[in-house]
């Protein structure tokens, strides 16, 4: 007991100031000039952070399946005011793909500064019967290609101190039903994001990890999944590009979006905010960061 009222006043000014401390605020200059690679990009929500890019004056590489589609956006990008938008079509199914996409949008912009990593495989909400190769394609695409794509991307990153930004789901921070293997892959993602941007923190590698939770959104894929089966109101997918985007720009750890309301601060979970602050303390990174 006595150790526990040691411990509360230690633990509300801790999340008082995670909570409460003021964010630098944002401003479009922010992005002018810097080099964006948008995954997902030919549609939704990935298609909104490209616009809302060329009009901030950004680079733009975007990445998507419809090579017809990316090349209609790269056209809207440029009349928007892009410093220059540029496209490489292709699939995220194949790890091959992602590690050259990398290399090859790195080489065309000149270096990258931000990576926004948007793209999911499609889906459809129903009870889950058994489906193991939709599970492994969900796993693959929504999950391991991130990570083949950040990495690749790091040693860039490393070099302009930029960010990643990992497009996530409520779905990946709480039980949802009739999504099962589209949820196992965007809890997957905050596990290894969350824990490399600790890694990152100790080891002084100056590379932000913003992990983006929203909500429903009114993209036309979220919209056609959802009839009948949700009733909850989804938000304008034009702005929550944008505060995709504020969020990385800021190098904000998370960016809620959506009709969230108090799933907004529950979900924020500060009980495990506070647990991995002080189990951080039992590691001996010092063997890492010698390293």
């Amino acid at each position: 007991m006595a150790f526990m009222k040691k411990l509360l006043p230690i633990l509300w000014v801790f999340l008082a100031y995670y909570y409460y401390s003021a964010n630098e605020e944002f401003k479009p200059e922010m992005l002018q000039g810097k080099k964006v690679i948008v995954t997902g990009a030919s549609k939704g929500i990935g298609k909104e952070m490209a616009y809302h890019l060329a009009k901030m004056g950004a680079h733009v590489m975007v990445t998507a399946r419809s090579e017809e589609a990316l090349k209609k956006i790269v056209a809207e990008c440029l009349e928007y005011g892009a410093a220059s938008a540029h496209y490489i079509a292709g699939t995220m199914e194949d790890m091959t793909f992602a590690e050259r996409f990398v290399a090859r949008a790195g080489k065309i912009l000149g270096g990258l500064d931000m990576l926004i990593l948007n793209h999911i495989t499609s889906a459809t909400m129903e009870p889950f019967v058994g489906d193991i190769p939709l599970v492994r394609k969900s796993m693959e695409v929504n999950y391991i290609s991130y990570v083949v794509l950040s990495m690749a991307a790091l040693p860039m990153l490393k070099q302009s101190n930029g960010s990643i930004v990992i497009v996530s789901s409520m779905a990946g921070k709480m039980a949802s039903p009739l999504v099962a293997p589209y949820s196992a892959s965007k809890f997957a993602l905050d596990g290894f994001f969350s824990s490399i941007r600790q890694e990152y923190s100790v080891t002084k590698v100056n590379v932000s990890i913003t992990l983006c939770i929203l909500g429903l959104i009114n993209t036309d894929s979220a919209m056609k999944a959802v009839d009948g089966i949700l009733s909850t109101e989804a938000s304008p997918k034009e702005d929550c590009a944008l505060e995709i985007i504020k969020g990385g720009a800021l190098r904000q750890e998370e960016v809620y979006y959506g009709k969230l309301g108090w799933s907004n601060l529950l979900l924020r979970n500060p009980g495990r905010i506070f647990l991995e602050f002080l189990s951080l303390r039992s590691y001996n990174m010092e063997r890492f960061i010698n390293n």
